[in-house]
């Protein structure tokens, strides 16, 4: 009986508008959710059209657990040549000397990044310090509540945080060197998701070093900066350095460990092998190597000029972002910010972060609840986090981020009335009253009419319609 050839090849090359056109909808509605919106979520970015056309290559058919030159599979002389690059380059732009500094570009997320990274360092029941949540740090630096350990960190290790103070927002380096006095641990943690300044490393490796403490920076947020000069680099004061690739690095979704080596150590407990071991095998299987190639074009564009200019400018726009509500009178915290965002402190105005965030969603405006230093439960915070990287990379300028800070006026002017006619503190009231407003509608047409006056990287919006919501 002879092969249906044609038949069968036809399966396989059918197109995804052909093959699946609920899924090519899909996507293409969520194309124009991102040119039609103003994307002000702090971690999130939009990459270019090399670095998704790398990540959706045939290189997601090949398996390669292992490193370069030591795969158990066949067949890896091309992902061979490949991660070695991305590594290559990944040391490169954050001006790193091979001899003292090595990296492994094959974590799935910049969690497994941390959890990896943690496995290599420290032992189960070790102890931790990262910042606490509320004071902006991420949930994968230990977070526990009283009633339930949050994080893997938090359930293997033990943790103790460190905190913003209350008035300034800062970090406060005085009260963790008096805690660490204490608890005396293995691993210390810098680095945050929503804290808006720079860091004092060289304070942090002071207190790291009076415990024979590992110091660990997790500068998934502000890599990109770091990478064009924008941003102190934690690479002379830490051991090991974690990142994702997204953020304000501008490329795919994954993480990367960077680690330190010491001449003359013995290999079989180098961190080098320590860190690689627990990326694989003990955390994690075989690499994405489609992502591993988009890695490597993000590494390439992150030490090109043109990255340069884009990095400054994120710090530019955050900058003015941050004038201009403050010049509405609006409370942000630490009062400012070095980097690619902005904590805004809602409590003042008698919102919550959750109220804000849906209206916000409703008139075309994304960005994110976020717990400000006070608060008492990360369900209702009481603030917002914003970020500047995704609409500087669609061509924002300070004076379109003057524009950004008064449609967020608008919008919370809004969502105070909306408050007071719903008559309750529930969520849920306060949305039902939100959805059938005039103004709100109005707000979302010329919020519309602003984002998609610019353009959009990584792809043609010329073909893109707009979906019916039902």
């Amino acid at each position: 009986m002879s092969r249906p050839v044609e038949s069968y090849n036809t399966f396989l090359n059918t197109p995804l508008s052909e093959a699946d056109p609920d899924v090519a909808r899909i996507i293409e509605h969520e194309k124009y959710r991102q040119f039609a919106e103003l994307e002000l979520i702090a971690s999130e970015n939009f990459t270019s059209q090399a670095v998704m056309e790398a990540n959706g290559s045939a290189l997601t058919n090949k398996y390669s657990e292992g490193l370069p030159g030591a795969r158990y599979y066949g067949g890896n002389e091309y992902i061979d040549q490949l991660e070695t690059l991305c590594q290559k380059r990944a040391l490169e732009v954050f001006k790193l000397d091979p001899k003292e500094w090595g990296v492994n570009v094959q974590p799935y997320s910049g969690s497994t990044a941390n959890f990896a990274a943690f496995t290599a360092l420290i032992k189960p029941f070790d102890r931790l310090m990262g910042l606490d949540l509320p004071s902006g740090g991420h949930l994968t630096h230990g977070y526990q509540t009283d009633k339930k350990k949050i994080s893997s960190s938090s359930i293997y290790f033990q943790s103790m945080p460190y905190r913003v103070g209350t008035e300034s927002g800062l970090v406060d380096y005085d009260r963790l060197e008096e805690n660490a006095e204490l608890y005396r641990p293995q691993l210390l943690i810098c680095g945050a998701s929503a804290y808006p300044r720079d860091w004092d490393y060289a304070r942090m490796r002071k207190i790291a070093d009076k415990h024979n403490a590992y110091l660990l920076c997790d500068m998934a947020h502000f890599a990109g900066l770091v990478a064009a000069g924008e941003h102190e680099s934690p690479f002379n004061y830490c051991d090991i350095v974690t990142t994702t690739t997204h953020k304000t690095l501008r490329g795919p979704r994954a993480g990367m460990i960077f680690f330190r080596k010491r001449e003359g150590e013995d290999k079989k407990d180098s961190l080098e092998t320590r860190v690689n071991q627990a990326v694989f095998p003990s955390c994690q299987g075989g690499p994405h190597n489609n992502t591993i190639a988009a890695i490597a074009v993000a590494m390439k564009q992150a030490a090109s000029p043109e990255f340069v200019q884009y990095a400054k400018q994120v710090r530019a726009n955050t900058q003015a972002l941050a004038k201009k509500l403050i010049g509405y009178g609006y409370r942000l915290s630490s009062g400012g910010s070095d980097n690619h965002l902005v904590l805004w402190d809602l409590k003042p105005q008698g919102l919550t972060g959750s109220k804000i965030e849906k209206v916000c969603e409703l008139v075309n405006i994304t960005l994110n609840k976020n717990s400000v230093c006070g608060d008492k439960s990360a369900v209702t915070p009481g603030g917002v986090r914003i970020g500047t990287s995704a609409l500087t990379s669609r061509g924002f300028k300070e004076v379109d981020f003057e524009k950004v800070a008064d449609l967020l006026h608008s919008t919370v002017e809004i969502s105070l009335e909306l408050q007071k006619e719903a008559g309750s503190k529930l969520l849920k009231d306060f949305l039902a009253v939100a959805q059938k407003s005039d103004k709100v509608a109005e707000l979302q047409k010329k919020v519309e009419a602003f984002a998609t006056s610019f353009p959009m990287p990584g792809f043609d919006v010329s073909a893109l319609t707009k979906p019916q919501k039902h």
